[in-house]
């Protein structure tokens, strides 16, 4: 039996390296998705790969009132949204910090925890309401502590590791899951050309960590919350 069948997932940055690997995954287990990201010709591709039906949101995250809206006409097509995977994020080995300036921390802040709290303010009400739901969110293994040249990155996803904690604490009285999830290097195309030399059979392949993820935002995951699970290969 598929996990996912007759469920519900939005996946935010769905054209992106993780969000694709990972919406392939939901899809292959029978969930519908709601696909949020900003290319909607690379969210339309990504439809088209997938099996089922599935609803196309082309869209800036930042935009809190296109998301609600995008959420609520969701709702109405597939009846609820029961699982929120919070993919959507941004990296850039930014300045030292007494370098760094105000745009390179608010920029790391909007791409990683502005846009988790966009979606969770549009989808958590509807949980809420049924008192179910499974969310996920993507921290990083780096921002457990502080690193050179990662400063505005590191804080900004430790603000998504805290959100998740919190929002943990506050949503699990109505049967809500807030997990996420602290990968180190990912095996992309990106990460290779930026570092060539590196031995890439040590980092975390994009399958893998959508296997965990999945995991996380099924039923299968009902006795674990708020969770920072770190996923880091051979590293």
């Amino acid at each position: 039996m598929k996990r996912f069948a007759g469920k519900t997932a939005v996946v935010t940055g769905a054209a992106g390296h993780l969000g694709r690997a990972t919406s392939l995954r939901l899809a292959q287990e029978g969930a519908r998705l709601v696909l949020m990201g900003r290319d909607a010709g690379a969210l339309e591709a990504l439809s088209d790969e997938l099996p089922g039906s599935h609803k196309i949101c082309a869209l800036d995250l930042l935009d809190r009132k296109a998301v609600m809206a995008a959420v609520q006409q969701a709702e109405k097509e597939f009846g609820s949204i029961d699982c929120l995977i919070a993919a959507a994020g941004g990296f850039d080995m930014g300045p030292k910090v007494h370098e760094a300036g105000a745009d390179d921390w608010q920029n790391m802040q909007a791409l990683n925890l502005e846009t988790l709290l966009s979606v969770l303010a549009a989808v958590v009400p509807g949980m809420k309401q049924r008192e179910s739901g499974q969310i996920v969110t993507v921290g990083a293994n780096a921002a457990l502590k502080g690193g050179a040249g990662m400063g505005p990155y590191v804080a900004a996803k430790s603000s998504v590791m805290r959100a998740t904690e919190s929002a943990s604490a506050e949503l699990k009285p109505y049967n809500i899951n807030v997990n996420g999830v602290l990968p180190s290097v990912l095996d992309t195309p990106d990460n290779r050309n930026a570092m060539p030399d590196a031995d890439t059979s040590k980092w975390v392949t994009l399958d893998q960590l959508a296997a965990v993820i999945a995991f996380l935002a099924s039923d299968d995951s009902d006795a674990i919350h708020g969770a920072l699970i770190p996923v880091t290969g051979k590293s």
